[in-house]
């Protein structure tokens, strides 16, 4: 089954050229089916790119999903236009009164990762999403600075600035191949890593929290969070290949001071075109994601979020 998306979304273009199935509404709603109803809280300011990015990977498993995109209230970007925002997004606010539930909800990074959770202009909004979560969504996975701040939020793990930025192809370790959420997964992968903080191991675990995969040389990146029904992930599966490439020629054109993403360009030589080691296991995380919330989300949204009933 396809993903469902609104015939006028970029996403919708761009997916179906890559052989992605996609289906309008009006073809969806002719279907016998229950979709997998998913939220896209999307804090990054190339709204575009990101809702290419997650479509991508949430489409293409066999199971009809309809997406929403969802924005902060009163944050009002200015690297999408108006009328983007005003055609595909809802502010949550619209979103929490009208009382729906998803099945489930990724919450994106946003680049503001070295300030205070506190000084980030919508961070009160934010929390009123994730108390929000636990009551109307099934599943959430948070991404990058969206993962960082459920974790601090629920649980009061810090992030801790680094002395210069992680960026490159990093090596990672399956630390669990019996998670459900690790179905298929090599014993190894390489993932890319973009971000000046990091989150330390013995927190995490202090916490009760379980790590999925990790990494000796940029530490936690899948961390599973059972009693919050979340994910969250540190680094950035959903990229596409030229993601890291377009991070480095921006800051190198501003003059910031920046290396050369590690282990992404064939030889470490930035005129060469970089190759994509990540994109099956990117698929593999999502489309397994997507298979718990089927076999485990209830079958009335109504359901969703209350307790499980005795047997």
């Amino acid at each position: 089954m396809p993903i469902k998306l609104p015939s006028d979304l970029p996403a919708f273009d761009v997916l179906t050229n890559e052989g992605v199935m996609v289906m309008s509404e009006d073809a969806a709603s002719r279907q016998d089916i229950r979709p997998l109803r998913i939220g896209l809280l999307n804090l990054m300011p190339k709204k575009i790119q990101t809702e290419n990015q997650f479509a991508r990977l949430i489409g293409a498993t066999p199971l009809q999903i309809e997406l929403s995109l969802i924005r902060m209230s009163e944050h009002q970007t200015r690297n999408t236009a108006a009328e983007h925002m005003e055609a595909f997004y809802r502010p949550f606010s619209e979103v929490a009164a009208t009382g729906e539930k998803f099945d489930g909800l990724i919450i994106t990074g946003a680049p503001i990762e070295q300030m205070p959770f506190e000084d980030v202009t919508y961070w009160d909004e934010l929390c009123q999403v994730f108390d929000w979560t636990q009551t109307h969504v099934h599943s959430t996975f948070g991404v990058c600075w969206g993962g960082m701040a459920m974790i601090y939020y629920f649980h009061k793990v810090a992030k801790h600035s680094l002395d210069a930025k992680a960026f490159g192809c990093v090596r990672h370790r399956n630390n669990d191949p019996a998670s459900p959420y690790l179905r298929g997964f090599s014993d190894d992968m390489v993932i890319p890593v973009s971000r000046w903080t990091e989150l330390q191991r013995d927190e995490i675990t202090k916490a009760g929290l379980s790590i999925l995969i990790d990494s000796e040389e940029t530490g936690p990146c899948l961390v599973e969070d059972k009693d919050h029904r979340a994910l969250y992930i540190f680094n950035h599966f959903e990229y596409d290949s030229s993601t890291l490439k377009e991070e480095y020629d921006r800051d190198v054109d501003a003059g910031t001071p920046i290396n050369i993403p590690a282990n992404y360009y064939p030889d470490d030589d930035p005129s060469k075109k970089p190759q994509n080691r990540w994109r099956s296991h990117a698929h593999l995380l999502y489309g397994n994601w997507i298979n718990e919330l089927y076999q485990t989300t209830a079958f009335s949204m109504a359901d969703i979020g209350k307790p499980p009933k005795d047997p």
